[in-house]
């Protein structure tokens, strides 16, 4: 099932799909953590996380279900919101960080695609990382905690759209989980991916 059997029965494709995926997870990861210290926070620094050494960020449990269902994350940068200058800003500039991130990877991908046209092996890890970090963008603009879209509305919401967020963030991981095996978020990622694709193709061109 999911990344395992690809593993034992192509070994070579499974490094070229899992090699991306957790880079692309773990530049997202980075990316909060290095705006939050231009925004007042260190915590990130000094507890090590800006780094891409994979050991820093792998996740147990998203690691596993990685292998198992090709969906997985890293831990989360630790951010004190405390720290910021302006928490609202910070909330939304952080929060976005990771979404730009991976959009500027597939934006890079996708270009890099366009000028030097490569074939084979370099072609094939260009638009797998096009297709994940776009993938990726769009999964973490979805505006349910602890999403990043969420941060992001909270940043723009009134007081009172904030306490409700934050009230079911305790039990946003299972809210998306479960909208997930209904597949009631595929049209909304789809969406989400389609603009984020045009917004590429429009820069591209």
């Amino acid at each position: 099932m999911g990344l395992i059997n690809l593993l034992f029965r192509d070994p070579f494709s499974f490094l070229l799909l899992v090699i991306p995926l957790l880079y692309s997870v773990i530049i997202h990861e980075v990316a909060h953590g290095w705006v939050a210290e231009r925004m007042g926070d260190p915590t990130a620094r000094y507890l090590g996380r800006l780094t891409l050494n994979p050991v820093r960020h792998i996740d147990p449990v998203g690691t596993i279900m990685l292998f198992i269902f090709g969906f997985g994350w890293a831990k989360p940068v630790p951010v004190n919101y405390n720290n910021f200058r302006d928490l609202r800003k910070g909330l939304i500039f952080v929060s976005a960080a990771g979404i730009t991130a991976n959009i500027c990877l597939a934006f890079l991908s996708l270009l890099a695609l366009k000028l030097w046209a490569p074939f084979g092996v370099a072609g094939t890890v260009l638009r797998i990382l096009a297709q994940i970090n776009i993938m990726l963008a769009a999964f973490n603009l979805i505006p349910i905690p602890p999403l990043d879209g969420s941060k992001i509305l909270m940043g723009f919401a009134p007081r009172e759209v904030q306490g409700w967020l934050e009230k079911i963030e305790p039990y946003g991981f299972f809210i998306v989980l479960g909208l997930l095996w209904l597949g009631a978020l595929d049209p909304l990622i789809s969406f989400l991916q389609w603009i984020i694709l045009e917004i590429i193709g429009l820069v591209i061109s």
